[in-house]
């Protein structure tokens, strides 16, 4: 009975989250105390590479490419703001990623490329605007960005981004219940805690352009 229930410590002990959280902080509503902080060698981080996803529609009109990479580098800059903790520079990211959607013109899409985008520009519009409304409180931004993200993964995976975007993602974000994000480089910079536990996360897939 001793050697199951230390086995069984063992392995709870070895569920790794994100080292920085050696406090057992929080964060702006994301509780991190009940999350593991075992780090993982460099190595063993590293030993699965990321998976390249191929875009579902990789020839669509220019003009709606062009309005697309717009949309996506918004959204980067909102990424960013928040990694940054600064709210009112992604409220900014924000309201002009919601003008950007205004220019895409959706009589260029074919019809399934048009029921793509249609699944998911008015859940992009809302949060998007969501966080613009909130630029004095960072918790919600930080809440409204997670379905943002998961939206534009969806665009992005749809359409692309006009360039290669990383599908990274957080185990103690959302109240460790995780949450993804796309950024332009592979380096983690968290836009859910910001500077408290900037590199907590992994690079899962990436998505060419």
């Amino acid at each position: 009975m001793k050697l199951r229930l230390l086995f069984v410590t063992a392995s709870v002990l070895t569920l790794t989250a994100c080292d920085s959280n050696k406090g057992g902080a929080t964060h702006e509503g994301h509780d991190t105390t009940a999350a593991a902080t075992t780090e993982k060698p460099a190595a063993e981080a590293d030993a699965t590479p990321a998976k390249a996803i191929a875009i579902t529609y990789p020839q669509v009109d220019a003009n709606i490419s062009a309005a697309l990479k717009e949309s996506v580098d918004h959204y980067l800059h909102v990424k960013n703001a928040l990694a940054n903790d600064d709210a009112a520079e992604a409220g900014k990211g924000a309201e002009a990623m919601s003008a950007s959607l205004q220019k895409v013109d959706k009589s260029l899409f074919t019809p399934e490329q048009k029921g793509a985008y249609d699944g998911v520009a008015d859940g992009i519009k809302e949060h998007a605007g969501q966080i613009a409304k909130s630029s004095g409180a960072i918790a919600q931004q930080r809440q409204h960005f997670v379905t943002l993200s998961e939206h534009v993964y969806a665009l992005a995976k749809a359409f692309g981004g006009g360039r290669t975007l990383y599908h990274a993602h957080c185990p103690m974000a959302k109240n460790n219940e995780g949450a993804m994000w796309l950024s332009e480089a592979k380096e983690i910079n968290n836009p859910y805690f910001g500077a408290q536990m900037l590199e907590c996360g992994t690079v899962e897939e990436v998505i060419h352009k």
